[in-house]
């Protein structure tokens, strides 16, 4: 599988249809979809695979899918194609009353497609184009009842910060009318008011405005404060925090950008203590936390050298890092999958191949809205075209 073969999926006419059973064969694990269920409540049009093409045929129908061209026609086609990867390993029927669920199917599939299309050597801008969409799918069904307490307008600024509003409508759009339940025509009725809402308040088709890239974090962070009006940032430590996968070219980046500032790393925290991967992380953890905070205290520069590979695991180094008023640059280094393996087979490393392709399940890139500044470096694969 690679990028052509992927991209030749995608139809590209007006008009043109898709092949499913070409999709299946490009993407085998859409073959599971075919006998896993689904509750009869939101999806009475029956298995995920039935509801996968239900959903494709009306994005084929929507108005700014038709309209679209070039890489946007692949992301609509993919996302909407991808979007319930994750439900087969998901599904969960409950003992007693046989209710059908697939909990965290949306952030898992996404985390999938991201490994699959990266092997496939999709570009990177598009395959996190069709990620992100994946990821939150469904939000846009839900906003004005969100479980976490959140308004519609911060749901609609936080997104507007990470992808495209009208792809986003748009495949959620089809993927309401891609199936058979009571509360469809309520649902649709939420996207659109959540379009409108979107356009009125400037993020639709584009980032919403922000006084400047404190007063954007520390909303999307949850601060109550209003974003345009700038927010008074207290001066502390600048820290340049690297991610990414192993042998993505962190050191590299440390040995050519970072000369003469203080370093904090795990690696070098297991290296001082003679550990080895995974014997005794919280013990490395702890030694370069402590590091960080003396750094933090003193409010000088340093980088912050870690795979930082999920968002859970960002979280808790930026929690600690904005605690002490630091600026922050994230800074995500990714090479081409063949690079990535045949770097980490030559690394002088306790790290095996096998334990890197486990942390391929966690692996979620950074989003805009994440730090002061978030830079993408990435190699290119030489597959594309």
């Amino acid at each position: 599988m690679d990028y052509e073969t992927i991209r030749a999926l995608c139809p590209i006419e007006a008009g043109a249809g898709y092949d499913w059973e070409v999709c299946c064969e490009v993407f085998p694990r859409l073959r599971a979809l075919e006998t896993t269920p689904q509750s009869p409540r939101y999806h009475a049009e029956g298995n995920v695979g039935v509801h996968t093409r239900m959903v494709l045929d009306a994005l084929l129908e929507c108005n700014h899918f038709r309209a679209a061209s070039g890489t946007r026609r692949e992301t609509l086609f993919l996302a909407a194609l991808l979007h319930d990867l994750c439900k087969p390993e998901t599904t969960i029927v409950d003992p007693v009353t046989g209710d059908i669920g697939q909990p965290g199917h949306s952030r898992r599939g996404a985390v999938d497609v991201r490994s699959l299309l990266w092997r496939a050597g999709v570009p990177f801008e598009l395959r996190e184009a069709v990620c992100r969409i994946i990821a939150v799918h469904q939000v846009p069904f839900f906003a004005f009842d969100s479980r976490r307490g959140e308004s519609p307008e911060f749901i609609a600024r936080r997104l507007s910060w990470s992808l495209d509003l009208p792809d986003l409508i748009c495949v959620a759009r089809a993927d309401m009318r891609g199936r058979i339940c009571a509360d469809q025509q309520a649902r649709l009725e939420d996207i659109a008011l959540f379009e409108q809402l979107a356009r009125e308040d400037g993020c639709w088709g584009t980032p919403r405005p922000a006084a400047s890239a404190h007063t954007r974090l520390m909303y999307a962070r949850g601060s109550a404060v209003h974003l345009d009006t700038p927010l008074f940032q207290v001066q502390g430590s600048h820290v340049t925090v690297l991610c990414g996968l192993p042998a993505s070219g962190k050191d590299s980046w440390v040995a050519r950008h970072a000369r003469g500032i203080e370093i904090v790393s795990f690696d070098d925290a297991k290296a001082e203590l003679g550990l080895k991967h995974g014997e005794n992380d919280g013990l490395a953890a702890h030694r370069a936390v402590d590091k960080a905070k003396a750094l933090l205290r003193r409010r000088e520069p340093f980088v912050w050298n870690a795979t930082h590979l999920s968002e859970q695991m960002r979280n808790k180094t930026l929690d600690l890092l904005y605690a002490y008023d630091a600026s922050v640059r994230l800074v995500y280094l990714e090479v081409p999958a063949d690079t990535l393996f045949r770097r980490n087979a030559r690394r002088d490393t306790t790290l095996k191949q096998k334990d890197l392709e486990r942390m391929l399940h966690r692996w979620e890139v950074p989003l805009p809205c994440e730090a002061h500044e978030v830079r993408f470096e990435v190699e290119s694969d030489d597959r594309r075209a």
